[in-house]
């Protein structure tokens, strides 16, 4: 539709012809001047969407991070796989045995996570049994890990060191450092709510 909307606004601009040319009508000109204006605002745009593509490739800290993530994520989730979980469920249930039984929302903040996915990831856990809700202490319902959610995180222990061992290996022993150093840097304060 577009190139057809083009050509029509072309048809109205004006061509010399060898005897005379017609005296531009006002609406010839803002046909042509439409046209042109669309032309250079398509330019304008081509290059700002160039500058913004090559600004995020070469600066952008998330695009970074998610790539890394997504690296670390794909070797620890490799390694945990014989042992029926994910390297995010592994983290969660060190989180859970760290605080020695918490609420959703402590738990939440300790992990930097919302609230949606923390509730996904518990509904799955809660199921395969490896963490269960206590009776509730006023409003809320500490979760820990139940024993058979203890005797994984032992069993998988090894599986992880291997995958620690290899992201060190991949990130460097300053890329590793930093990282943790970063980490452990975070203020609580922007834990996800």
């Amino acid at each position: 539709m577009q190139g057809s909307q083009r050509s029509h606004r072309l048809s109205r601009i004006p061509i010399k012809s060898s005897a005379m040319e017609r005296p531009r009508q006002p609406l010839d000109l803002v046909l042509h001047m439409h046209y042109m204006g669309g032309m250079s605002m398509n330019a304008d745009l081509q290059i700002a969407e160039a500058a913004v593509v090559t600004e995020v490739v070469n600066e952008c800290l998330l695009t970074r991070t998610r790539q890394i993530s997504r690296v670390i994520t794909n070797l620890y989730d490799h390694a945990m796989r014989p042992h029926g979980l994910n390297s995010p469920q592994f983290s969660l249930m060190v989180t859970i045995a760290k605080l020695h039984g918490a609420s959703r929302a402590e738990i939440g903040r300790a992990n930097y996570q919302e609230r949606s996915t923390l509730t996904r990831n518990l509904a799955l856990m809660l199921e395969a049994g490896w963490v269960e809700e206590l009776p509730a202490e006023g409003r809320s319902r500490p979760i820990v890990l139940s024993e058979a959610g203890r005797k994984l995180l032992v069993t998988a222990a090894p599986a992880w060191r291997a995958a620690q061992q290899e992201a060190r290996k991949l990130l460097g022993a300053e890329g590793a450092a930093a990282l943790i150093a970063v980490a452990d840097s975070l203020p609580p304060s922007l834990a996800a709510d």
